[in-house]
């Protein structure tokens, strides 16, 4: 897949997505707002029920069943990474973390766990899907205590953010 067929792909997500009368369940939980100020720059997004019951937003949530404090954090980070490199998108070939979604894995002495993504489009048709994968694998990592996913818009991905071995993958190089 070259770099034409890859922006086709999210011309494509971004005509039927502006097409669409009925907002998903994605739109409700994240503010696309994309005259973004400074602190609306991300949003804060947890997949887990509340107390009540709702899927909703959140700051962070606890891993209950996570026990591994003797870990670093860089020995977390990089298992994360390893996880996050198992997650695809539906469309393209190629990892998460190859394609540059992620922007960042921050995690700090206590293993919480902040990840900041992004999607190729804010109309991306893998928007419900990949964050909460995404939250789910970092879940995983023994030493995760908790994770805060923020699904942001800036800077807007673009294919000059791929990994070489993506391009590769793709037939871009």
């Amino acid at each position: 897949m070259n770099e034409d067929q890859v922006s086709d792909r999210m011309e494509t997500a971004n005509t039927a997505q502006s097409e669409r009368e009925e907002p998903t369940s994605i739109d409700a939980a994240v503010d696309l707002n994309l005259n973004s100020t400074p602190e609306a720059e991300s949003t804060p997004m947890t997949t887990g029920p509340t107390a009540t019951g709702d899927v909703s937003t959140a700051a962070a949530s606890t891993t209950p069943d996570s026990t591994s404090p003797s870990a670093d954090a860089g020995e977390i980070k990089e298992r994360i990474v390893e996880q996050l490199k198992t997650v695809f998108d539906p469309e393209i070939p190629v990892n998460i973390y190859e394609m540059g979604l992620i922007y960042d894995v921050d995690v700090d002495a206590d293993g919480a766990t902040r990840i900041r993504m992004t999607l190729t489009t804010p109309m991306c048709p893998a928007a419900e899907e990949l964050p909460p994968e995404v939250e789910g694998k970092a879940r995983t990592v023994e030493g995760v205590t908790s994770v805060q996913l923020d699904l942001v818009w800036e800077p807007p991905w673009t294919p000059d953010m791929m990994s070489e071995a993506a391009r590769l993958d793709l037939g871009m190089i």
